[in-house]
């Protein structure tokens, strides 16, 4: 899924920063639990982003009565939450149960931190695991393995200015545009006074920008043989047209460094953004956004007519050493039923990684038409992953960071980024 990565302004989420975890359970209560009656005893519950947590906390409290366990939901920040899971995982108190992504998933499965729940998965009697994503699903199992149930998935989709669009003429984005038209489009919208820009991304809009491009382009960013795509021709002709959306749409890379693209739209500086359903939570809270903003799909390959979205799911997983294992499981496995997904569209939370009930997340809102998240399911590509993504994601954002500040060309980074994935994904079978 994704990260809610810039998220800062003006207050717009409420975040709570901690320095520790409170500690793993320490209310303990009764570990052996069972499958009816109250379980009893306290758990620390963990997430990053702050507009889904009212939401959460109401699944949380259903949770409470009718378990009897007490939960302690706590929000941080995306950089700390991994510093300190770590940090926890190391020899620190870590929460019981929390967030995993696939960014760092093999690597917690891998070593031993995280609750083996495979056992109780395949026992139970209220989970209906066809019902979710096999991509979704198969992230969070290793060597057999099951160590998180899916959370949610997540799109992505062009969010615009109709405030803009209004006063240049133009008709708002339906669904029918080619990424070309969109470049055509953002052009318009820019003013050579540099007060309005008509399209905006950073090197870490990945997921919810470029790579999107990328895939509905005819590039990859993983080929089939689990090496780096981009080398591949269409890839590389694909970034070439993000470069020209840098160069001639969008403000300067400090600007966007410095400020986010997600304030600037809500700012009123840029007409468009790409987005992922993650960050309509916090866009329903802000109104600017609210009265001048919409949703529309992203465009399409003039030549293929295909509008392809990566797709992403967060898990939720606990810790190998909660004190309250059973209760952990079952509130794991309480998030994962179809009533509980149900209702997390329902208040609005996020998609719901269960098939067939994020309708309810698209009419849990008249701010936005979400329908085209929805319709993005249509044609996804599972966001690239391998067994230590970070060691080669990093330096890929790092790589184009300097052609996004003029240092170095598009094709010479493609082919950095080529040698520079190669050598990290050979030293993860090492």
């Amino acid at each position: 899924m994704r990260n809610l990565k810039k998220w800062t302004a003006l207050g717009l989420v409420a975040v709570m920063s901690v320095t520790t975890f409170a500690g793993c359970g320490n209310n303990g209560g009764n570990n052996g639990g069972g499958d009816s009656g109250e379980l009893g005893g306290e758990l620390n519950v963990a997430i990053w982003d702050g507009g889904q947590q009212a939401g959460l906390q109401q699944i949380l409290d259903d949770f409470t009565a009718e378990t009897g366990v007490k939960t302690n939901l706590q929000v941080i920040t995306w950089d700390s939450y991994w510093t300190l899971l770590e940090a926890g995982a190391s020899g620190g108190d870590m929460p019981d149960v929390f967030w995993m992504h696939s960014n760092e998933a093999v690597k917690y499965m891998s070593n031993g931190i995280l609750l083996d729940i495979t056992d109780q998965v395949n026992s139970s009697e209220v989970l209906e695991m066809d019902k979710f994503p096999d991509d979704l699903k198969e992230m969070y199992q290793y060597d057999g393995k099951t160590y998180a149930l899916p959370k949610d998935m997540d799109t992505v989709a062009i969010w615009y200015n109709k405030t803009m669009f209004d006063e240049a003429g133009i008709p708002y984005p339906d669904g029918s545009w080619t990424w070309d038209d969109f470049y055509e489009i953002a052009k318009q919208l820019t003013k050579e006074d540099g007060s309005q820009y008509g399209f905006a991304a950073n090197p870490s809009n990945e997921q919810d920008t470029w790579m999107n491009i990328i895939y509905t382009m005819g590039g990859c960013v993983l080929n089939e043989e689990g090496k780096s795509g981009f080398d591949d021709p269409k890839t590389v002709e694909a970034m070439e047209f993000v470069d020209k959306l840098i160069k001639e749409v969008m403000p300067p890379a400090s600007t966007m460094s410095e400020t986010g693209t997600d304030v600037l739209f809500n700012s009123g500086k840029v007409a468009m953004i790409s987005q992922g359903s993650w960050m309509v939570a916090p866009f329903k809270e802000n109104e600017y956004i609210v009265e001048h903003a919409d949703v529309a799909r992203l465009p399409k390959d003039s030549e293929t007519g295909r509008s392809i979205s990566l797709y992403n799911g967060l898990g939720w997983a606990a810790s190998a050493n909660t004190s309250n294992p059973t209760a952990a499981y079952k509130l794991i496995e309480w998030f994962a039923t179809k009533e509980m997904q149900q209702k997390q569209a329902e208040l609005g939370v996020t998609m719901a990684a269960y098939k067939g009930v994020s309708d309810a997340w698209v009419n849990s809102t008249t701010e936005f038409n979400l329908q085209p998240y929805l319709d993005a399911m249509e044609d996804t590509v599972f966001r690239p992953a391998t067994k230590s993504t970070l060691a080669w994601w990093n330096p890929m954002v790092e790589e184009f960071k300097k052609v996004w500040n003029g240092e170095e060309e598009m094709v010479t980074a493609c082919e950095n980024v080529t040698t520079m994935m190669n050598e990290k994904i050979a030293e993860e079978a090492q």
